[in-house]
């Protein structure tokens, strides 16, 4: 290595021995340590699993897994002939291998990103740091000997032009050459490994680019698994046969069911066949609502007590009331409506039954085999009304808006004053030509799972609706004693006690 030899400086400066550019590189060398050790310290805290540990001991620490292990549990508990348990099972057994999905990315971010960052933060620069500090005081050194040696010139008498002789002299140039030596190696080192460190920018840039290839990676894996168990999850869902029906689709409640007739229609239509048929008001006479209540969840497990039931046809009725309000589409369909209005407005009789004929055709084949049924439990019913006062135009009026209202809906008060005489005069005709609608017997009984109990008349636990002759002391008196209806029926059946000019007794 050629030896550099120092020029006269008499000045208290220290010497810069570094490049413009490489203490452009030293300034981001310090920058860049920030950012890689901040990083470091974010992704280390994003870690769910125990840092340095092997895939067993992180996998205890895992919240994930801890979920997987609780749904597994939850699962032996409830058993897999319920629906809960076998949901349990599938999303424990996919949690658990999403936990092991989520082991395997965290060891390869702490392996790729972490542990490089790590060095890079607390390694790779602090060593060029280090040796940065190292050529500084090198330089002050050289600076120290060179000055010591322009000393012994100055008091020498020798002018600058001249160098000093003597023993002493060659020891402060020996002296001052080998400390010049010393900084032009260390300076080389540095410039070396700094020049090195700009270099080597696009692999520490890979480190990041690893990170979210690795984290796509995860995701995607993640992704199929849990496309790979949703069909089952579903299958097991749509297999289960105990869904609720209140406020279901039509559609969707028979092809989930088997069904032909709706469960909650059939069962309520063949109690009421058992234990209603003689029952005063039935359909017009509100139930217990905490009656109604119980019997409607229990139509949702497809469970009835029939012996229960058989003591209060009034329930049972407002049940099957309660199943065609609550569907999201009426029994005679939105599509439809407009059509059964303007039939019912026609005057001629035979051209109006001939205009519903022709609408009923049109219903979907479910909601014409729903209808078919109830319009005939209805038109049995009828034969009846000496006993349960409900003529076809009684029960129009009470159960004509649970099977058709339009789509868009106003105040219930109004929509009931502008069509229920429209909805009676399609309902009516539909019952009082029932046969003639729906030719041939029909079974109502199709699953055979209701019993026979004796009717009993339980109308002294029900008080009809008062008459509009009815003096105000005693009709206030019976407003108080009765169990209050709904405010629709009491709207529907003032008007038709206004129509008919008569109260049932």
């Amino acid at each position: 290595m050629n030896k550099r030899c120092p020029k006269e400086d008499t000045g208290a400066e220290k010497t810069e021995v570094l490049s413009e550019d490489l203490l452009q590189v030293e300034k981001r060398l310090e920058l860049v340590k920030q950012v890689s050790h901040s990083t470091h310290k974010k992704l280390t805290a994003c870690l769910q699993g125990q840092q340095g540990s092997d895939s067993d001991k992180r996998s205890k620490k895992l919240p994930l897994t801890s979920l997987a292990q609780c749904l597994m549990e939850g699962s032996a508990i409830l058993g897999d002939d319920s629906l809960l348990g076998k949901m349990l099972k599938l999303c424990g057994e996919a949690e658990d291998k999403l936990a092991q999905e989520l082991i395997h990315f965290e060891l390869q971010v702490e392996r790729d990103v972490i542990e490089p960052l790590f060095v890079l933060a607390e390694v790779e620069i602090p060593n060029i740091q280090k040796q940065r500090k190292h050529l500084a005081k090198l330089v002050l050194d050289m600076d120290s000997s060179k000055t010591r040696w322009q000393q012994s010139a100055k008091s020498s008498g020798l002018s600058s032009n001249l160098q000093p002789t003597g023993a002493k002299a060659d020891a402060l140039r020996e002296e001052m050459e080998e400390a010049a030596n010393r900084v032009e190696i260390c300076r080389d080192q540095l410039s070396a490994d700094m020049y090195n460190f700009v270099a080597k920018e696009i692999d520490y840039a890979n480190y990041f680019q690893t990170l979210i290839e690795v984290q796509a990676e995860y995701h995607r894996k993640s992704l199929a698994l849990l496309q790979s168990v949703l069909p089952q999850i579903k299958a097991q869902q749509e297999a289960w046969i105990e869904k609720p029906s209140f406020g279901k689709p039509l559609e969707e409640h028979l092809a989930v069911s088997g069904r032909e007739i709706a469960f909650p229609i059939e069962a309520c239509v063949t109690m009421l066949l058992e234990c209603g048929m003689q029952e005063e008001g039935l359909f017009r006479v509100a139930p217990s609502a905490s009656k109604l209540k119980k019997l409607k969840a229990a139509l949702d497990c497809c469970v009835v007590d029939v012996q229960e039931y058989s003591a209060d046809p009034h329930a049972i009725a407002g049940a099957l009331k309660s199943y065609l309000r609550e569907l999201p589409e009426p029994l005679m369909t939105f599509e439809l409506y407009e059509e059964w209005i303007q039939a019912s407005n026609i005057q001629d009789q035979d051209k109006r039954l001939q205009a519903l004929w022709n609408a009923l055709e049109k219903l979907p084949k479910a909601n014409y085999n729903n209808l078919r049924y109830l319009i005939k439990f209805l038109a049995n019913l009828t034969e009846f009304q000496d006993a349960n006062k409900m003529t076809p135009s009684n029960i129009a009026i009470v159960l004509g808006p649970n099977l058709l209202w339009p789509q868009t809906e106003g105040n219930i008060t109004e929509m009931m004053a502008t069509v229920s005489l429209q909805i009676v005069a399609i309902i009516e005709p539909l019952i009082q030509h029932a046969d003639w609608f729906f030719p041939g017997d029909i079974e109502f009984n199709l699953t055979g799972n209701y019993g026979s109990p004796v009717h009993v008349n339980h109308n002294a636990n029900y008080n009809s609706m008062p008459s509009p002759d009815m003096d105000h002391t005693d009709r206030k008196h019976l407003d108080q004693t009765r169990r209050p209806l709904s405010v629709a029926t009491d709207n529907m059946m003032l008007e038709f006690y206004k129509k008919d000019g008569s109260c049932p007794s």
